[in-house]
């Protein structure tokens, strides 16, 4: 299965983030990316668990790694990802940098996932988790799969995930379709850490739970809360 390929260019795309992951000072300083490996392993030494904040680095080849302030949160998707978090477009056994075009269709993404944790973990009701928001842009060629049904199943990823696999070993830079969560909005996911140029951070938002869905989303800086409305699904053929 193919997809047309197109451009991309946003001057603004949203990626929001547990505010629980710290930055991997390895991927912040200026070290060579292809000395990683060997500082990863003298580090080791003195602390082990060094070797879990650090996450897999064999899951990037060196000519995609980025480095410098602010490239842990573009590397960290790539070296932490784990089939227990698959998303739409992989099984969880490789890494992608997934962004929408707006802060809403960010957050709504991100509310859809959290809402299944909360619930598969039974979370009593409140306040929970705090989230930061990464402000970036985008420049690039991707598979664009707008109007393709079976992989814009608002539920069922079995065929999007088997289509990333295949676009990412054909040498994709990534997938772009329109939001299932959030109407009118766009998404993308990006195959390497290269694809995308290193965010800056935005705002902190804190969700709360009310024991079955996410009903408010309060913007920590100004104190603002947001009621959430759940958007019907968009339809995946249109």
């Amino acid at each position: 299965m193919t997809a047309p390929v197109r451009p991309v260019i946003w001057p603004r795309s949203v990626r929001i983030i547990r505010s629980i992951y710290p930055p991997i000072d390895l991927f912040e300083d200026i070290a060579d990316p292809a000395d990683w490996e060997a500082l990863a392993s003298a580090e080791a030494k003195f602390n082990p668990r060094i070797r879990d904040s650090i996450g897999d680095l064999a899951k990037v080849p060196l000519v995609r790694r980025v480095t410098g302030p602010g490239a842990s949160w573009v590397m960290a998707p790539f070296v932490h990802c784990s089939p227990l978090r698959p998303g739409r477009f992989s099984d969880g056994t490789f890494g992608l940098y997934y962004a929408g075009d707006s802060t809403e269709v960010a957050i709504a993404e991100t509310i859809h996932h959290h809402t299944k944790t909360m619930l598969a973990t039974e979370e009593s009701p409140g306040w929970t988790s705090q989230f930061r928001e990464l402000i970036g842009s985008v420049d690039a060629e991707f598979d664009d799969v707008t109007g393709m049904a079976d992989l814009l199943d608002p539920d069922d990823y079995a065929a999007s995930q088997l289509f990333g696999a295949q676009r990412r070993a054909a040498g994709s830079d990534g997938i772009t379709w329109p939001s299932v969560r959030f109407a009118g909005g766009n998404c993308i996911a990006a195959f390497w850490p290269d694809v995308v140029p290193i965010p800056t951070q935005g705002a902190h938002f804190a969700y709360h739970w009310n024991g079955s869905a996410v009903d408010y989303v309060k913007r920590l800086d100004t104190g603002k809360i947001m009621s959430v409305v759940t958007c019907p699904p968009r339809n995946p053929s249109s």
